[in-house]
């Protein structure tokens, strides 16, 4: 069965298309030409499919899965699979950002996966190409490699086991490794960064003992704002307008308008750690936990983080969740997995739960967070659930709330991500 959004799109393309514009154009080659050596100490490679494609006719959304011993994808609309690459040990999954790479973070390195989707723009229409899912030679040697953030067409990687800050344009991934800007924290720690739209670095600070400090670099790398309010900093998202959340053990710190504030939160001990932004929404969402002796604590309430009122509204969900639970929705509704198999639909201007969705059959958060839960991950207007007790994914309308597609795998499904395929 095919999505709203892709039945839609396939009959613009249709209807915006003339014939005397599709019959003069020729199927094209998936990459440009090269770009300039590294800056960094990476050397330059290209694709090692040469950046060949075969065009398709629309856009081709694919998802990529990991599981105990490598990685599945599956094209996002029918959920078929495309592709199983082996990949030893533990990983982790990001958009890289240029919706069709993903960062794969794999013992000392993050590793890019070409999902082998794309598309080029051409005149006032666009070319579409699919090829098959391959690691590219593209890595980024990391000491326990960390968050991977994206915004304003930049990516950054934070190594944990070093302190370095790793930022690069995306896009350049299709020609081989991209340039890169660098920097190195004071003492290596789990942190996370992110490069403003002006090119001002927000970043943590912190020790592996102990991190409290949020801090806003100029291009050049110095310090122009600080705070050290912000105890066990973990987390980052950016709202509308730029506005850039970073959660604490006792609330959060938010930048915007060249200022950080601290939003503190209702409870001595009221810790958000992760959150989801959107750019349709001027609230973030986050999880919210109260028990600071707790090994797992499983809460049933969210935090929505006002950026414009510096406000913090908690919403009871009635099930626990786990930190694989948040998305946004395509005009930034807060989306919430709970462990009861439901997908919340959140109002983040009113906190109201406009819609439950049953998804899946009822899961316990295990206790180590490396263990498979039931996954979200939302592109564009679809949420994308796993079930690792069934060996599940289903495809979900957000707004109409069907599910509109599910497979079963060969495998037991962890971490999740996509790419949308199309120009960006």
């Amino acid at each position: 069965m095919t999505s709203t959004r892709h039945r839609s799109l396939a009959l613009g393309i249709a209807l915006a298309l003339p014939a005397a514009v599709l019959a003069g154009c020729a199927t094209g080659e998936g990459s440009p030409a090269a770009s300039d050596a590294a800056e960094h100490d990476h050397e330059h490679d290209e694709h090692e499919d040469g950046g060949h494609g075969t065009e398709a006719a629309t856009d081709t959304p694919r998802i990529a899965l990991t599981y105990d011993g490598g990685v599945v994808v599956l094209d996002g609309t029918s959920l078929e699979q495309v592709a199983d690459l082996p990949v030893d040990g533990f990983t982790r999954l990001n958009p890289a950002g240029d919706e069709r790479h993903v960062i794969v973070s794999a013992g000392d390195a993050f590793r890019v996966l070409d999902l082998g989707t794309w598309g080029e723009p051409h005149g006032n229409h666009s070319h579409f190409y699919t090829s098959d899912p391959a690691f590219t030679k593209v890595e980024f040697a990391a000491n326990h490699p960390g968050h991977v953030v994206r915004h304003a067409g930049r990516t950054v990687l934070f190594n944990d086991g070093s302190g370095l800050v790793e930022s690069f344009d995306p896009h350049d991934l299709a020609d081989g490794t991209p340039k890169t800007t660098t920097y190195t924290t004071p003492s290596p720690h789990h942190g996370v960064a992110v490069e403003l739209e002006n090119g001002n670095l927000l970043v943590t600070d912190g020790t592996e003992d102990a991190r409290s400090s949020v801090v806003v670099l100029d291009s050049g790398h110095h310090e122009i704002a600080r705070t050290d309010a912000c105890p066990g900093v973990h987390g980052e998202a950016v709202a509308s307008d730029e506005a850039v959340v970073v959660g604490c053990q006792d609330g959060v710190v938010v930048y915007a308008g060249g200022e950080l504030t601290k939003i503190p939160s209702a409870d001595a001990y009221g810790r958000i750690g992760n959150q989801a932004g959107s750019e349709e929404s001027a609230v973030v969402l986050g999880d919210y936990k109260t028990d600071p002796d707790a090994e797992l604590e499983r809460p049933t309430r969210v935090s929505l983080v006002d950026t414009v009122s510096k406000q913090i509204a908690l919403v009871e969900t009635g099930a626990s969740y786990s930190f694989r639970s948040l998305g946004r929705g395509p005009h930034g509704e807060a989306l919430v997995l709970g462990t009861d198999g439901a997908l919340r639909v959140i109002d983040p201007a009113t906190g109201a739960i406009t819609s439950t969705i049953p998804v899946t059959g009822a899961w316990t958060e295990p206790d180590e967070w490396q263990a498979p839960r039931p996954t979200l991950f939302v592109l564009d207007h679809t949420a994308y659930v796993t079930d690792p007790a069934t060996k599940a994914v289903h495809a979900v309308d957000v707004e109409s709330g069907e599910v509109y597609a599910s497979t079963t795998l060969d495998v037991v499904p962890n971490e999740l991500t996509g790419v949308s395929g199309l120009p960006e």
